[in-house]
């Protein structure tokens, strides 16, 4: 596989792995889907699971998943996730999207995206099984999206980042130019600590959001990021790009790359529903250590939405990400 302009991920051959025409009908509600995209990943027993993001003609969104012996051939499963217990909520719900999954406590926990009549919201569900899902409730009180849970405690709390939707750019929707991190002591109230990284202006991320969640390594927490790019005044370009924090203190940005490391190129990432976007959502590591650090050596794929429309595979190793993380965190910020 070709390295591409100096970027760690290499796209998987036989990209984009899954498009509309690999996902079953699912009547009523799910017949000839549109699109599937942005997804959660995690390896469990043996297997990769996808959290698919699908949506149908009526433009509804639904998680569906998807299974892999091999982390590149999925198949798709015949039904919608079911988040047993979403009913409860008081509020109306509209979608609920752009799952990531963090192993933890010996469980998988779910964060998503709901869209509310008043903003965007983070949504927890909890499975033991990746096969039923337990709806734990709302985690947010503003709008607020791009929600990650760090795969342990730290300092007693657990931790997550997000990214509070404070901006609008002009004909945009809301959006955030910069990623905190948050700490709560039971999963379902959260309260902000504190700023971990702004966009950069003029430059490739603008705007930022986390991607998948954080994997520990001994040099610091490995975190791959989206960005988009406006100043091109015709389009917003998502790519990705990837930074290590501080173990023990994760506000504290170690390096970041200065350039992306994965960007629209191909025409399934430039041309569909959403042009020009690549968006990382799941990542999944094959080799830790006996205390749970992932090898430098160990290979590393990461699922990505191209367009708004399939999902894409990107691979390297976390040797790799490290080493594009280590550029001047302070460069580009004003």
């Amino acid at each position: 596989m070709k390295r591409e302009g100096g970027g760690a991920l290499r796209r998987a051959p036989g990209n984009p792995i899954l498009t509309r025409s690999d996902l079953p009908d699912i009547p009523p509600r799910l017949v000839d889907a549109t699109s599937v995209f942005n997804p959660g990943a995690v390896k469990a027993g043996g297997l990769t699971y996808l959290m698919l993001r699908v949506q149908a003609r009526s433009r509804e969104t639904f998680l569906v998943m998807a299974e892999s012996a091999d982390g590149f051939l999925f198949a798709v499963r015949p039904e919608i996730v079911d988040l047993r217990g979403i009913g409860s909520l008081r509020e109306r719900v509209y979608h609920v999207y752009d799952a990531r999954i963090t192993p933890l406590e010996g469980a998988y926990y779910v964060m998503s995206a709901m869209d509310m009549e008043g903003g965007c919201g983070l949504g927890l569900a909890r499975t033991d099984d990746l096969r039923e899902f337990r709806f734990l409730g709302l985690t947010s009180t503003d709008d607020v999206r791009n929600g990650v849970l760090f795969p342990e405690k730290i300092g007693g709390l657990y931790l997550r980042l997000e990214r509070p939707n404070r901006a609008r750019p002009e004909g945009g929707p809301t959006t955030g130019s910069e990623i905190w991190l948050a700490g709560s002591d039971d999963l379902l109230a959260w309260r902000r600590i504190g700023p971990v990284m702004g966009g950069r202006f003029h430059y490739w991320d603008e705007y930022i959001g986390s991607g998948p969640p954080p994997v520990r390594t001994r040099r610091g927490w490995l975190h791959v990021y989206h960005g988009v790019a406006t100043h091109f005044g015709s389009a917003s370009i998502y790519q990705a790009g990837v930074v290590l924090l501080d173990l023990r203190d994760p506000t504290k940005v170690l390096g970041r790359s200065r350039g992306n490391i994965l960007e629209p190129r191909e025409p399934y990432e430039l041309c569909g529903q959403v042009p020009n976007v690549v968006f990382p959502s799941g990542l999944v590591v094959e080799e830790f250590d006996a205390e749970g650090y992932a090898l430098p050596s160990s290979p590393v794929r990461v699922y990505y939405g191209a367009a708004d429309t399939a999902v894409g595979l990107a691979v390297t190793t976390v040797a790799e990400l490290v080493d594009a993380a280590g550029d001047d965190p302070q460069w580009g910020q004003t």
